[in-house]
């Protein structure tokens, strides 16, 4: 009879921790462009905004921060901190299949909406339950709006010290701070396979143009493509010269998403012809660089049209709460 060896219960604790591991790593790749097509995005967007835009945003300093901010949020998908990285994991992306099945009327603009939505649309679709799920369908439009307004609420305190002749260092540093970061989620926004189920190899049953069904375009589009062949200088002279006031912040990033979303098969053509092996071919690179510029385009907007409505006055939230709320914001 042979003998069963035990093996140590500390050893199958590491076996675990190193497949653990290798699971997180595998799945860090599949979100943001690669922290080059991040930084440059963040960096391009800095150096065209307007003139009047407040001088410390353009300094070289600042420049280097925000750049150094872009692939931020990817540092927080580390192993080691496995809550963290699970908790915001979903804020890269939004699979618009699956987000549009659960709210026919539209994406509501408040992040709490959109989850009551997720769960009526599992009660009314229980087969597809597991499919609709915030970790799965994503959060990539919310979380963006969101640090938008962070910007915003951040450049009408400058404001408010600038007017007062008080110490600006501090809020300077927030708004660094908040772009660099914001530049992140709206830089994920620009790359389509960041807006589909597709984002990994083709998944959808019908697929009539053959496209690729191994796990392995998505890095090798954002990440080693764009290291290898593309370059700041190819984007900033595209990013048009004149800011847009964006009238609806969360509409215009979700407008922005579609059409991001549309370039999903153009993608998946590209890589069907070797466009993203090597150097690629001249469509290939073309199509990145306009991606890039798309982001960097939206994010200096979005920048601009939060430094103009934090011109606008509001009330501070103690005036705004109910007589009866507790600095929570709960009812006493």
């Amino acid at each position: 009879m042979k003998k069963i060896q035990c093996v140590p219960l500390k050893f199958v604790r590491f076996s675990l921790a190193i497949a653990l591991f290798v699971t997180l790593l595998a799945s860090q790749f599949s979100f943001g462009w690669g922290k080059d097509g991040h930084k440059m995005i963040n960096r391009v967007a800095v150096e065209t905004l307007p003139a009047d835009m407040p001088a410390f945003l353009r300094t070289p300093q600042a420049l280097d921060e925000i750049e150094y901010l872009g692939p931020e949020p990817d540092r927080w998908r580390s192993p080691a901190e496995p809550e963290l990285s699970a908790a915001q994991a979903p804020e890269h992306f939004l699979d618009l299949e699956l987000a549009d099945m659960a709210t026919p009327n539209g994406l509501p603009a408040r992040r709490f909406d959109f989850l009551r939505d997720l769960y009526a649309a599992q009660l009314l679709h229980p087969e597809m339950a597991a499919k609709l799920t915030p970790q799965t369908v994503g959060l990539l439009p919310w979380q963006a709006n969101e640090v938008f307004e962070r910007l915003k609420a951040d450049m009408r305190e400058y404001r408010t010290r600038l007017a007062a002749h008080t110490d600006t260092y501090g809020v300077e540093q927030a708004i660094l701070y908040d772009a660099g970061w914001l530049g992140h989620y709206v830089a994920d926004g620009s790359q389509p396979l960041h807006t589909t189920i597709n984002y990994n190899g083709w998944v959808e049953a019908e697929n009539p143009e053959g496209f690729t069904r191994d796990h392995k375009i998505h890095s090798q589009f954002e990440s080693e493509f764009v290291h290898n062949n593309i370059k700041a200088q190819d984007i900033q002279p595209l990013v048009p010269s004149t800011p847009r006031m964006l009238d609806s912040p969360f509409d215009d990033f979700v407008a922005y998403l579609r059409a991001t979303n549309q370039q999903v098969p153009e993608t998946y053509r590209l890589e069907n012809h070797g466009g993203f092996n090597g150097h690629g071919t001249a469509q290939s690179r073309s199509f990145t660089i306009e991606r890039l510029v798309a982001g960097a385009a939206m994010l200096r907007d979005m920048i601009y049209t939060a430094w103009i409505q934090s011109a606008q006055p509001v009330p501070d939230w103690h005036d705004r709460a109910p007589k009866n709320a507790t600095s929570s914001g709960k009812p006493a």
